[in-house]
């Protein structure tokens, strides 16, 4: 929808909801995250977002990445529309772990930015995200943070007879088409009946459209090759009886999408995923929960020239996890945990840049939590074994094996200062093995215009973080200010070798995956001013800044400062937000790499709860990028960032209905 006739009614509209009173209190936009404290029992230390119901419809984008990118100190690497990961506190890859339900969801989106997330923001309920460093649950790979995708698919909690939700979306800058269906429901009682979940979703989307811009010696207002189609659905029960629940489900992903590096390249990936859950509880003996998951994942994924299949990508991956929490030794709760994780990958194909290899993990976790002379602790150690076998091949060499003992611990602690006000610390030490692409790669790598070559010498990435929060709640009000530093003692990082190799008639750079000491250090500011029962006033700013300490070189793909303003207004089943979101030039860039310029963009939404009988339904409408300006991101890689601006002016809209 490119029409903006519809722009000043909506202006108006939303002026005319903040002159209005309502009666009715402002709901507090505190979270709850569980993602980072399992025991559910005392304030969260580590710093925490979470997405969900109205707020996650109204922010939901066609990829992860773009979804979460608006959460402070949560960035989107941005390889076109369609392939955008989420970067925090300026770490992506394999440092930033992507969950589903707790549990690991295999793809190769971190071995290449191109490739996209396997995971459909349009069927999941909430979106949890740790910024800062959570190995000790989530292993090394983790030291970036955490993002929690979490659904219904294995029903945990009964519910009887039938609910569900139904999603129709048009518009935006790609001329979106997308639609999902959720239908739950339950037979018999909560402590011996059924439930079963199942959902479909589908995405149509043609070229992102964006201000004028010069690409490749042209002029263009899209994104080439940027076209998307997905489709997918899931079907799972759980059984239901005295202190818990046990379920199975089985999903199933399918996306084409260009690549927009390339004009005439797409990928066609799949995602399949059988996974089971269950937990019981008891509030009597030495043993008051035992948890369990296990998933067992197939993704594929063909890199297609034309009619022709290029590359072909696979990932076999298993899952496993295991809580036991005790029973309390006085103040003292907490638990122990397994997890155990089998990756076999393989790539072929002439850009095969890795070889086929197989990686095991198996960690042993423990998390203990008390609250002693006023201060809420949290304490914990995790122990990893970490194999890394290559099969090699003609560019790989001889089949290589590594073997790691990665070991992460943590404190933290919160002090309630007053009753609105409480200060938060979190220290950790965090051990990450390299992974298979880090140690093993070997060849061209499309994505990044470069040939990369890993060192299969690489020992563990050892650093450690430091975290302070301030946090103030008032009566729909809130104040939350985090500083962290983070420091490597050998960052794994893929750096300019200076040489170059032949591709065809023209000479690529060589990159090299080295170990050099690193530092990474940043502020984040989020608040909220309920100024009247109608009207709120919303502001945020993070920036961070990471250097190689051994050469004083920016290390790449950083954030600049970013900033929020904003209103958002309520009067009735009325409701409506307006947002200036602006990033500063970033000057800081790793060698080989330009500045990115500054930009600032408006947006504007409105919605409307409507109630029909037992229904109740949620209208929307979104216009973005209002004056359509021109942005680039910063923490896009160089190859792409030209090729694909920020989307340009857009009207989307949408409507979700609630049973």
């Amino acid at each position: 929808m490119r029409s903006f006739a519809l722009a000043p009614v909506a202006a108006a509209c939303f002026l005319s909801l903040a002159a209005q009173a309502d009666p009715a209190p402002a709901e507090s936009l505190d979270k709850v995250v569980v993602t980072g404290n399992p025991l559910k029992s005392q304030v969260l230390a580590q710093p925490s977002d979470a997405l969900s119901g109205d707020q996650l419809v109204l922010t939901r984008a066609a990829s992860l990445g773009d979804t979460l990118q608006g959460l402070p100190g949560v960035a989107a690497t941005n390889f076109g529309p369609n392939a955008s990961r989420p970067s925090i506190r300026g770490l992506d890859g394999d440092r930033v772990r992507i969950l589903n339900n707790s549990g690991a969801s295999v793809d190769a989106s971190n071995l290449s930015f191109d490739h996209s997330v396997a995971i459909d923001p349009l069927v999941i309920d909430k979106v949890e995200v740790l910024r800062g460093a959570a190995a000790l649950l989530y292993g090394g790979n983790a030291v970036g943070g955490v993002v929690n995708t979490l659904d219904n698919r294995i029903p945990r909690v009964f519910t009887s007879g039938l609910s569900g939700a139904a999603e129709v979306r048009l518009g935006g800058a790609s001329r979106d088409k997308s639609g999902a269906v959720v239908l739950d429901g339950g037979s018999g009682q909560a402590n011996s009946g059924f439930g079963w979940h199942v959902d479909l979703a589908g995405r149509d989307a043609g070229d992102q459209a964006a201000p004028r811009f010069d690409s490749d010696g042209e002029s263009r207002t899209s994104v080439r090759n940027s076209a998307a189609r997905s489709h997918g659905g899931a079907m799972g029960g759980s059984v239901f009886f005295q202190g818990g629940f046990a379920g199975v489900s089985l999903d199933d992903y399918h996306t084409d999408y260009g690549t927009t590096a390339e004009p005439n390249v797409t990928i066609r990936m799949q995602r399949q995923r059988l996974a089971t859950a269950g937990e019981w509880a008891t509030t009597d003996g030495p043993l008051h929960r035992i948890s369990w998951q296990l998933s067992r994942n197939r993704y594929e994924h063909v890199e297609m020239e034309g009619d022709v299949a290029g590359t072909t990508f696979k990932s076999t991956g298993t899952d496993g996890r295991l809580e036991l929490e005790h029973a309390a030794f006085g103040p003292i709760k907490g638990l122990v945990g397994l997890q155990t994780e089998a990756l076999d990958f393989s790539a072929l194909g002439e850009e095969a840049f890795v070889p086929s290899t197989r990686t095991r993990n198996t960690g042993v976790f423990l998390l203990e939590q008390a609250k002693l002379a006023g201060v809420d602790w949290s304490a914990g150690a995790r122990t990893e074994r970490v194999t890394v076998d290559s099969d090699g091949g003609d560019r790989f060499g001889a089949p290589q094996s590594r073997r790691f003992r990665p070991l992460s611990l943590a404190l933290s602690g919160v002090v309630p200062l007053s009753e609105r006000w409480s200060l938060s610390a979190n220290l950790n030490r965090t051990e990450r093995a390299p992974a298979y692409y880090e140690l093993f790669a070997n060849g061209l790598h499309v994505a990044s215009a470069a040939f990369e070559r890993g060192d299969a010498s690489l020992g563990l990435e050892r650093s450690k973080g430091l975290d302070v929060g301030l946090k103030w709640e008032g009566d729909g009000s809130h104040l939350h200010v985090n500083v962290y530093e983070t420091r490597f003692a050998n960052y794994i990082a893929l750096q300019a070798t200076g040489e170059t190799a032949a591709n065809g008639s023209e000479s690529l750079p060589v990159y090299a995956f080295q170990a050099v000491p690193a530092r990474l250090r940043g502020v984040e500011f989020e608040g909220r001013w309920q100024v009247q029962p109608a009207l709120a006033v919303l502001s945020q700013l993070d920036a961070v800044r990471g250097d190689n300490r051994a050469t004083g070189e920016p290390l790449p793909r950083l954030a600049p400062l970013r900033a929020m303003l904003g209103l958002e207004a309520k009067h009735g089943d009325w409701s409506g937000k307006l947002e200036w979101r602006g990033a500063a030039r970033q000057t800081r860039v790793a060698e080989f790499d330009t500045p990115t310029p500054g930009y600032g963009t408006l947006r504007l939404s409105l919605a409307r709860q409507l109630r029909l009988g037992q229904t109740d339904a949620l209208w929307y409408l979104k216009l973005d990028n209002l004056a359509n300006k021109l942005a680039y991101n910063a923490t896009a890689v160089p190859t792409i960032r030209d090729l694909a601006p920020q989307p340009g002016r857009s009207a989307s809209t949408g409507l979700q209905v609630r049973f």
